[in-house]
């Protein structure tokens, strides 16, 4: 195993979280040098670091030196990088493998020292890759978050009224925000929170990708909702999209894609188990579409943007990060393994009109796969 730091805290560091699993919101260093793990960290989180990881040694700051360079006048981003650097020469390291997100000036300080810094993502996104039963259960509770929010989103639509063409609900038209706010507080009830940009897209603004919509709700258009909570415990994300239609029948094409879609997560559920690629599985997807004269990105020009049909992958890794390892598409050459988890997202569409995106969230398992999300597909709310 090479010898080992990452920097940073870990609520931005998904590497760093997944080595100390625990919510720390001052930046400070760990390494793994000739087989012992040490954080360079106040003694106040030592008892909080020792429930999780009672093998990592703490090194406090003052004990390399941090009265001193306070007096020296140093800023704290200069004493970080300070403080890193003689952690390091304590440690007697020479060659650190680190995630590419290091900063610049903790690289640059352990470089004048004569430290090779090995920019190293492979390494830490293949620890990440296999979710600990503790990240699993993490994902787990974000998931039922996500299945209670899209309800409570689903019983707004459900309960809206068509009037001129918009939905409306108390007396007014039922906004996207509206929507959203109550996706949100849903989610804050399971102590998963997720971000004001979750999507609530309508019509047009639903085949843009992540375009988060605004606004009145059309009647009978398709409306993707697209959420991401967080679960607070653990820092895992969970992943889920429906699509539906409130207010009216959906429209042929509409329905079409819905089923495709629908076809798509059944064929790739067929193949999802160890061993598998991501390519393999978007290949899969692929097939589906295209035999039904849907573009994807396997049949589009050449260098030319696609804005119609299934135009993005087909999903990707989720756990510490919402957009993780491994992708779900034409770059996606590694593996499968147990204890991955997916977010798999087949989706339709027709630029300037609207589209349709189902998404699931998965375990990969020693023989299989579980299924994570607990929502049906219907378009009707």
């Amino acid at each position: 195993m090479p010898d080992v730091l990452i920097h940073g805290d870990t609520f931005r560091s998904a590497a760093l979280r997944h080595e100390l699993p625990l919510g720390i919101i001052d930046p400070f260093s760990y390494f793994e040098v000739d087989g012992r793990r040490v954080a360079v960290i106040s003694s106040m989180e030592a008892g909080r670091v020792a429930e999780v990881a009672a093998e990592v040694e703490i090194v406090d700051p003052y004990a390399l030196g941090l009265d001193e360079l306070i007096g020296q006048g140093l800023r704290w981003d200069e004493m970080e990088a300070e403080l890193c650097a003689r952690a390091a020469a304590r440690l007697g390291a020479k060659r650190l493998s680190v995630p590419a997100a290091l900063p610049v000036a903790v690289a640059d300080r352990l470089r004048a020292d004569g430290v090779e810094i090995v920019p190293d993502e492979r390494e830490f996104i293949s620890r990440r890759r296999s979710k600990s039963a503790a990240e699993v259960e993490g994902v787990r509770r974000a998931q039922k978050a996500a299945d209670a929010a899209m309800a409570a989103g689903a019983e707004l639509l459900r309960a809206a009224r068509a009037e001129d063409g918009v939905l409306h609900l108390n007396g007014g038209a039922l906004t996207a925000e509206a929507v959203r706010a109550r996706i949100r507080e849903v989610c804050a009830d399971h102590d998963a929170p997720t971000t004001e940009d979750i999507i609530v897209a309508a019509g047009p603004a639903g085949a843009t990708g992540h375009e988060a919509g605004t606004g009145p709700i059309q009647a009978g258009v398709p409306i993707v909702i697209d959420i991401w909570p967080r679960d607070e415990r653990s820092g895992c994300f969970a992943d889920m999209t429906r699509t539906f239609v409130a207010g009216g029948e959906p429209a042929e094409d509409v329905a079409r894609w819905h089923e495709l879609c629908e076809q798509a997560l059944e064929r790739v559920y067929r193949q999802l188990k160890p061993g598998a690629t991501g390519k393999q599985l978007f290949e899969t997807a692929c097939e589906v579409f295209e035999q039904a004269g849907e573009l994807t990105q396997r049949t589009k020009p050449e260098g030319e943007p696609l804005r119609d049909g299934f135009f993005h992958s087909l999903g990707h890794g989720v756990g510490l990060e919402v957009h993780e390892e491994p992708p779900l598409g034409r770059s996606g050459q590694d593996r499968l393994v147990p204890g991955d988890v997916v977010a798999i997202e087949p989706g339709c569409y027709r630029n300037g009109y609207g589209g349709v995106r189902v998404e699931d969230l998965a375990l990969v398992t020693d023989d299989g796969y579980e299924r994570l999300t607990d929502y049906p597909y219907a378009l009707a709310p």
